[in-house]
Formats: C-alpha cells, structure tokens, sequence
C-alpha cells in the first residue's frame, strides 16, 4: 500500500529548535542535535516501505547534509501561525496525493522504517501518543480530516487526550506510544534506545566535549 509520509519540521537553526535543551546545551548544540534527529528521520522515511516522503519545512536550510536529505523527498513550505494551523495546512497540501497519510515530526529519531510501515495500516485513522501527553504521529485516510486540528491546544499534557476526542467521529487506531525529545531526559531516553543513530552519536559527542 502507498501512502503519503508527512513529516513537520524546521531547519535545524541555532536558537530556533530544540531551545529546552538549553541548558545544559549551547544554541549551537541543540541544533546539531536537531539536525541529527532530522537526518535520522529522513532515512527512516525515504526506507519505509510503500511511503511517499513529503516534508513540511519551516525556515531555512543552511546545511548541506540536511539539504542532500531532503533532495529524496518533496519539500513544502509551512504556512500558519499556529504549530495546529501548520498541521492542518499541511495534510491539506498533501490531500492532492489522494493516498492516506501519516504524519510524523522530526522529534522522534528512534522510528524505524518496519515501525513507519506498520502505523500506516489503518482503516480512518491513527494516533500514536507521546509519552508527555501529546502525540507523535497521526494517520488519516482523508488528510482533510486533520481540519479538526485547529481547534486542539498543542504542546499540552493532555494534546493527545484531545486530539483523539477531536477524531471521535473516525475509527481511530492506537498506534505504539513513543517519547519525543523536549528535555534532556528525553533526548538521553531516546538515544538509549536507538544507540548507533546519528542522533544518539551526536548527544554522546557533545556530552564528551569538555564544560
């Protein structure tokens, strides 16, 4: 089965992602850890089985080995000023794929492409909640469901809770729950589980650079 493989993310810029990190992290660390988890999500998306991989990008795109990446996907532009406008915005940029889509962010660099595959069986939909109460990956046979999205608070302890109450009209499938990376115990946790990434690797390079 084809499907649609959107992936929400931003240009790994110093002081513009992963600023939790921050401290311990430099600006510039987080962001090399950024571009790790970005690295790694992209590989894992354009090895998935069946998936046609479209980034939803924000920002700009300063470094070679990002921009080499993302040269195997198609590349739209976020628009929205809300992180639940931009969801929305960019599942209905898609529906023109007319496939299901499932829709991941650059926050879990630990998925895999059997584990990408796998959440995209479903019948109207899936939710893949995240252990700090959101979620990190939505699928949906009509990507212009995701309109629901607007109305849902994001980056709250209990945006999953609400997401799947704003889907109760769908058959919607649990997917595995998994952590994203906000905090440093995340990004420790995450990098536990998936040691030879390109994530886990740049964690432990900067952990051993002299404070």
């Amino acid at each position: 089965m084809r499907f649609c493989l959107l992936i929400m993310a931003k240009s790994p810029v110093a002081g513009a992602v992963k600023t939790r990190l921050c401290p311990p992290l430099s600006l510039e660390e987080a962001a090399e850890v950024a571009a790790a988890a970005l690295l790694d999500t992209l590989s894992a998306a354009v090895s998935t089985p069946g998936a046609v991989p479209v980034v939803a990008l924000a920002g700009v795109v300063r470094r070679a080995d990002v921009r080499d990446a993302l040269a195997e996907c198609a590349v739209i532009p976020q628009r929205g000023l809300t992180f639940a406008d931009r969801l929305a915005n960019a599942h209905a940029d898609v529906a023109r794929y007319r496939m299901p889509v499932l829709q991941i962010g650059m926050d879990t660099p630990q998925v895999t492409p059997s584990l990408l595959a796998s959440c995209a069986e479903f019948e109207e939909a899936a939710l893949g909640f995240a252990l700090d109460g959101g979620w990190w990956a939505l699928g949906l046979r009509d990507p212009l469901r995701a309109e629901v999205l607007r109305d849902v608070p994001m980056s709250q302890a209990d945006t999953g809770v609400r997401t799947l109450a704003a889907l109760r009209d769908l058959k919607v499938r649990n997917l595995p729950k998994l952590s994203d990376v906000d905090t440093m115990a995340d990004a420790r946790a995450v990098a536990a589980q998936a040691p030879a990434s390109r994530f886990a690797v740049a964690l432990a390079d900067i952990a051993a650079v002299p404070r």
